[in-house]
């Protein structure tokens, strides 16, 4: 041990980025054995935050630093920060409620158990990104540390994602756009998501890209989502409503009940409140 652990230090040194979390696996991988691991942790080179996850004992861990590990160094399957977390981060919060601070993630299986045990004051809300969106409208750019360039973000934008760069090291973190988390959070519509802060919401999204709500809606299986997209979008008449076709997304038959007691908007075929002034 005397001999091997300075080497194989400085190789972990170097393998593990600052901030970021690694499992078992990932440390197995890079030649890492179980009882070499042990040693580290024992020794302070390492902690163990829960479960068989690792990081460099350096600050407070962050929600941002889990996600970006996943979203890169672990990656085994895509993952994007959406809905109401996206749209926070993008700077419309003060239109959101201030409620217990959750997490949302997207994509097409649940991150690994241990997401929900590390000590952070957030709880992470997984949605299955297969339920709301056809394959067709792309997934999340994953698996690169160093992809934060124009190239990658406008790749990512094409799909509907934003890529921010995080923290001092700047790592990558995937998240939804705008026009994106918008269809995410009416989804959320009306059981976790109320219709007055998703109408102040829209109300501010003056500048929405016509072309990649265009592609999002016409993508978009979520037929509620839609329906309330295009109630909103006449309730508030941004320029970018003009320059979107109704008539090429697929907006489904019949009625549906959102609100109990509300009244029916005929256009939509959807209950809203009463306050909204349906006809």
């Amino acid at each position: 041990m005397t001999t091997q652990l300075p080497r194989k230090l400085n190789q972990l040194r170097q393998d593990l980025p600052e901030g970021l979390l690694v499992d078992a696996a990932w440390l197995s991988d890079h030649g890492y054995t179980t009882s070499l691991v042990s040693k580290y942790v024992a020794a302070g080179y390492l902690e163990r935050p829960a479960g068989r996850v690792y990081r460099k004992p350096r600050g407070t861990l962050s929600w941002e630093q889990a996600v970006i590990s996943l979203q890169t160094l672990l990656y085994r399957t895509p993952l994007a920060v959406g809905g109401h977390t996206a749209l926070e981060l993008q700077g419309y919060e003060h239109y959101l409620p201030r409620t217990t601070r959750q997490v949302h993630l997207y994509g097409p299986s649940a991150p690994p158990g241990w997401l929900s045990k590390l000590p952070l004051s957030v709880r992470f809300a997984f949605h299955n990104s297969a339920r709301l969106f056809s394959p067709d409208a792309g997934l999340p750019p994953q698996g690169d540390l160093n992809r934060a360039n124009a190239q990658a973000e406008k790749d990512a934008a094409e799909k509907g994602f934003v890529i921010q760069s995080w923290g001092q090291w700047r790592w990558p973190l995937v998240i939804s756009s705008p026009e994106r988390a918008l269809l995410e959070l009416l989804d959320e519509l009306p059981d976790h998501e109320s219709f007055e802060h998703v109408d102040k919401l829209v109300e501010s999204l003056s500048t929405l890209s016509p072309r990649r709500m265009q592609t999002l809606l016409q993508a978009c299986r979520s037929v509620k989502a839609k329906r309330l997209f295009f109630f909103f979008a006449d309730r508030h008449s941004h320029a970018w409503k003009n320059r979107i076709s109704k008539t090429q997304v697929d907006l489904g038959h019949g009625k549906r009940m959102l609100v109990k007691g509300g009244v029916l908007d005929r256009t939509y075929q959807i209950t809203v409140p009463r306050r909204f002034d349906a006809v």
